[in-house]
């Protein structure tokens, strides 16, 4: 049992732990203290190695210098300024360095403090650019089940997660899910055969609804509480042309996907699918200011610019929006994985690990490895004859992992990791042999 005062425990009864029932969380709390690198320690000093990069934030790893040095610099010159009448020096300096890594004048940008933040800053955008250009009567959002967009109200109704979503309904209106083709996949004898009919159920919805009410399709490349699902690459040239076709806006959720996890600096490019729109977050100050930024094509800005009388600025604002320490660690870390090659350098290790997780399939309760780059994750099934899911396995994966002090995102039916991108082989193989044990001991304790 882990050390813990009084003080600490009062706390953690007068807030809450994302996900967790306090009175369940008590039983073994988890408390840390410091993060350096791959490692987490706890109160009472034990090392945890961190194979999410804490969740999918730490994309160079705790404390990198560089970031820590950055912020450090940027405390001693400016920490915010007023939204409502300026903008920062380092602030543009980010929008400049986040163009530079982008691609098909996808330069547009405008940094929010978080990625749920940048999802309703792109919605709005979408809905007001189309009021603006003549097309008043788009508005309607299409995403797919399982997805995950965010914690906020509109992001929140864009997602597709089920249970999750039950205690706050109902959503707001305007927001359509489709299929993904994951949900489809055994009615197929090919993911290239299915991911197709999936696409087509895209258009089929876009017809039903009316084209002219469509304003926007949400995806993300790979999905997270879908299961890691991985699209093939024609099923987004799909969704793309059907964009094109109907004047529809083509968003990536790019919030976990982007900053190099799977090859390249954005997944899109990875896919070399071009969408109107990115939102990134997360790993873009590698754990240390909060962060999100909404990226558009450059074609999009001019609905937005005018004189002052046609009021047709984006009518949109947050407090924390491009806050200059928050800048100042996205700057620092591009530049790191830019002059470092880690996004290339992401592939090489990916498919590293990518060996060591099939190596599981000899156990006989892995389906699928699945994910690109440094991004991966493990489907678990009854057995290879049912291939049914086998969600005791993956609740037992979640005690024995932490148990031996490994942290991964573990979901009953899969489990996921991103170690960040300056992990070694020697660290994969550390991790790997923290996720073996756990793996192993789990299925002994579901096996008794």
């Amino acid at each position: 049992m882990m050390t813990m005062t009084k003080d600490q425990e009062f706390s953690i009864r007068h807030t809450f732990v994302d996900f967790a029932q306090t009175s369940e969380f008590l039983k073994s709390p988890l408390i840390f203290t410091k993060a350096k690198g791959l490692y987490y320690w706890d109160v009472d000093g034990n090392r945890y190695f961190d194979s999410i990069g804490g969740i999918y934030v730490a994309s160079l790893g705790h404390l990198h210098p560089r970031v820590i040095e950055a912020i450090k610099i940027q405390l001693d010159k400016l920490t915010f300024f007023p939204p409502l009448h300026a903008t920062s020096d380092v602030t543009l300096e980010f929008v400049q360095k986040m163009g530079s890594v982008t691609s098909d004048n996808l330069n547009y940008i405008k940094a929010f403090s978080g990625g749920s933040e940048a999802v309703e800053a792109a919605f709005k955008f979408t809905r007001q650019y189309f009021k603006q250009v003549g097309c008043s009567g788009k508005y309607k959002i299409i995403s797919a089940y399982r997805g995950f967009h965010g914690s906020t109200a509109g992001a929140m109704s864009a997602s597709g997660t089920g249970k999750r979503k039950t205690p706050f309904e109902p959503q707001m209106g305007g927001f359509v899910k489709v299929m993904p083709p994951l949900l489809l996949r055994d009615h197929f004898s090919t993911w290239e055969e299915c991911n197709r009919f999936a696409a087509q159920i895209v258009e089929d919805v876009v017809l039903s609804e009316d084209p002219d009410t469509v304003a926007a399709i949400i995806m993300e490349p790979i999905s997270n509480t879908g299961w890691l699902a991985t699209p093939t690459r024609e099923y987004f040239q799909i969704l793309r042309s059907i964009c094109d076709k109907y004047n529809i806006m083509l968003i990536f959720d790019e919030i976990i996907t982007g900053v190099g996890k799977t090859g390249n600096m954005f997944a899109y490019q990875t896919y070399d699918v071009a969408p109107d729109m990115i939102i990134c977050g997360k790993g873009l100050t590698s754990a240390t200011i909060p962060i999100g930024a909404m990226i558009a094509r450059e074609r999009f800005s001019e609905a937005f610019w005018g004189p002052l009388e046609k009021n047709i600025q984006f009518a949109h604002g947050n407090t924390f929006a491009g806050n200059p320490l928050a800048c100042a660690a996205g700057i620092a870390v591009i530049d790191e994985i830019v002059e470092k090659g880690l996004a290339i350098k992401a592939r090489e290790k990916g498919e590293y690990l990518f060996a060591k997780l099939e190596s599981l399939k000899k156990y006989d309760v892995v389906r699928e490895v699945r994910g690109k780059g440094m991004w991966l994750g493990v489907e678990l099934m009854r057995d290879s004859k049912t291939r049914s899911p086998f969600p005791e396995l993956g609740t037992a994966l979640k005690r024995t992992a932490l148990n031996n002090r490994l942290i991964m995102r573990v979901d009953p039916e899969w489990f996921a990791v991103a170690p960040a991108l300056i992990a070694e082989k020697s660290d994969i193989d550390e991790m790997f042999e923290l996720i073996e044990k756990s793996f192993k001991e789990a299925l002994e304790l579901v096996r008794k």
